[in-house]
């Protein structure tokens, strides 16, 4: 990959990224609540996580994160448990009043998802692993710079 080819993918996932975050505040705005919001209790529905494992699974920073976790719970859409396995990192879950916000959200994206997909032609699966992998080798090269 040419430093222009790098430059370009960049420039399109900058432009999908910001693509996605406006799809996802107008499906997210009947349910009252924000993209960001949506991707933080989206990230812990199955299992309750601490902050920090919400931005790295999320790729956010760990103090918007934070911000983000103090806010749903001031609203009473989630919640901070005890952590087993660390005592200063508290687990977060949503409430019974997060979950159905999200609920309020999955009809919509069902929606979009399918207007997608098809307006893919069957493609949808290779591009996901393409980004995939490419996120995958972002991963590991990262850490050498």
């Amino acid at each position: 990959m040419s430093a222009e080819q790098l430059s370009e993918a960049a420039l399109t996932v900058f432009r999908l990224n910001g693509q996605f975050l406006d799809v996802a505040e107008e499906l997210a705005r009947p349910s009252g609540l924000t993209a960001a919001w949506w991707q933080v209790l989206g990230a812990v529905l199955h299992e309750p996580l601490p902050v920090a494992g919400i931005a790295r699974v999320m790729g956010m920073t760990r103090q918007g994160v934070q911000r983000i976790a103090d806010l749903l719970v001031e609203k009473g859409l989630a919640e901070y448990r005890p952590n087993p396995a660390h005592r200063r990192a508290k687990l977060l879950q949503p409430t019974l009043e997060g979950r159905a916000a999200i609920s309020k959200i999955v009809p919509g994206h069902a929606a979009f998802a399918a207007k997608l997909a098809s307006s893919l032609g069957g493609e949808l699966p290779e591009i996901l692993v393409a980004l995939r992998k490419l996120s995958a080798a972002m991963d590991g090269l990262a850490a050498d710079l």
